[in-house]
């Protein structure tokens, strides 16, 4: 999921290998590039450690096992595991508010995305009144990744598309160039980190040793040029029930007939 630059993706080999490393625990890392289904890798039963969007996981039944999250860096984290949905737009479009893109085209991930569908349609419901129920001309989806978003963006192809604060924070980092047309327009609300975690037949003990090692990273000064690598300033727990805020905020829009961020 966060493999959104060359130097990014080499980051977090060098992390999932000190991990494997440091647990005693053979880790196998497998790429899965898009448009390669991540509804398909969440069901693989080897996962030791693999990102899985909120939503997703909160749906799952049955849920893998959270193995750890990573609180990014940056003061908007306040060294928590959270993150938002970056809503951007060119910079040459002369776009002062949010409300100033309303009856342009707007773009979505997947529809199975919290940061790229969930959170920016909920974020949009509070704009939606009974004289303006659809907010954009146009709905433009899916781009499957952040960086195809970003890209519809900068090429015009949409006026504005969300985007998942962390990866566009890891774009920043590694490539600035590519965003340097674009801005950050307004952001939803904080919501959880999608987590790292483990198929269910994996043991317990396994599980545990892959924690404490994520838990320990922030502590081995010989990990912590590949944590500045991929913007975070630790790994901590975070409870199952957390992502039930993705689901009342589909709940929401849902209940209120908008379905689709228009």
């Amino acid at each position: 999921m966060y493999n959104v630059t060359p130097g990014a993706r080499e980051a977090w080999t060098a992390l999932f290998a000190w991990v494997s490393r440091t647990a005693g625990i053979a880790l196998d890392i497998v790429d899965h590039p898009a448009p390669a289904s991540l509804e398909e890798l969440w069901q693989r039963p080897d996962m030791g450690c693999v990102f899985m969007c909120g939503w997703p996981f909160n749906r799952s039944n049955p849920k893998p096992q959270i193995v750890a999250a990573p609180c990014p860096l940056g003061p908007r984290y306040k060294r928590q595991p959270i993150y938002f949905t970056d809503m951007i737009v060119r910079r040459d479009r002369m776009f002062e508010t949010l409300k100033d893109t309303f009856g342009g085209r707007i773009a979505w991930t997947v529809d199975s995305s919290h940061s790229g569908f969930n959170a920016p349609r909920h974020h949009l419901l509070a704009y939606r009144t009974s004289q303006q129920p659809k907010l954009y001309s146009e709905s433009v989806g899916p781009f499957l990744t952040p960086e195809k978003a970003l890209a519809s963006v900068v090429e015009g192809t949409v006026d504005i598309a969300p985007m998942d604060s962390y990866a566009l924070d890891l774009i920043a980092l590694h490539e600035p160039e590519r965003i340097r047309e674009i801005m950050v327009i307004d952001s939803t609300a904080a919501a959880p980190f999608p987590p790292l975690v483990a198929s269910n037949g994996i043991s317990p003990s396994d599980q545990a040793d892959l924690r404490q090692a994520f838990l320990m990273a922030d502590s081995d000064p010989a990990i912590t040029p590949v944590l500045d690598a991929l913007n975070i300033s630790a790994f901590t727990t975070i409870k199952p029930q957390s992502y039930d805020l993705a689901l009342r905020w589909q709940q929401d829009a849902v209940s209120a007939g908008y379905h689709y961020p228009a």
